[in-house]
């Protein structure tokens, strides 16, 4: 049995891994995001991680899995809310309207040298939000730990009229493309 590592603390992400794979460690990526950086959100997400998958692979050996997940909204870039106004001000702007979720994943493999790249594209229609219901979501702390300030597996499904794709993308990992790629390692 190979060592599976998934370099993130997410348990949205320990939990969708889960369903495909029963044994695997968690080891949390320290690597620094740079969310301000100049490149289209499909390219943004796999840099991001790689970054953190290559972060781990400097400590560990075995296959390893980073991920990031982003929003966008007019192609802007949305992470994860920096305080109760920003969360405020970003559910405002997906109020009513369309965006999109990406998700970058890496999987090194350091015994053969191997690397996988790949990302998943999901969009997402918004139901009209009062702000009323903007202010009680904030009030659960939901919202703050999530990019694009809502998740969907949660409060928020009730935001959503529809989406276009991978449900499990928007939660934080596209895990049907990452349990394809996992078998083309044989590690499934």
């Amino acid at each position: 049995m190979r060592r599976v590592i998934l370099a993130s603390g997410s348990p949205r992400r320990f939990d969708l891994l889960k369903s495909v794979l029963e044994n695997f460690e968690v080891i949390t990526s320290n690597y620094e995001e740079d969310m301000t950086l100049d490149m289209k959100p499909s390219e943004l997400v796999k840099f991001l991680s790689k970054g953190k998958a290559d972060e781990v692979a400097q400590r560990e050996k075995g296959i390893i899995l980073g991920a990031d997940t982003i929003v966008v909204l007019n192609g802007k870039v949305i992470g994860k809310p920096k305080s109760k106004e920003e969360a405020k001000e970003t559910l405002k702007a997906l109020s009513n309207n369309s965006h999109h979720v990406y998700t970058g994943f890496t999987i090194i493999d350091t015994e053969n040298n191997k690397e996988i790249i790949d990302f998943e594209k999901t969009e997402i229609i918004f139901k009209e939000l009062s702000d009323e219901k903007i202010e009680e979501y904030i009030k659960t702390g939901e919202p703050m730990d999530k990019a694009g300030a809502y998740g969907i597996q949660g409060l928020a499904k009730e935001f959503i009229l529809k989406y276009n794709g991978s449900y499990n993308n928007i939660v934080g990992l596209p895990i049907e493309k990452v349990k394809e790629h996992l078998i083309s390692l044989e590690i499934l």
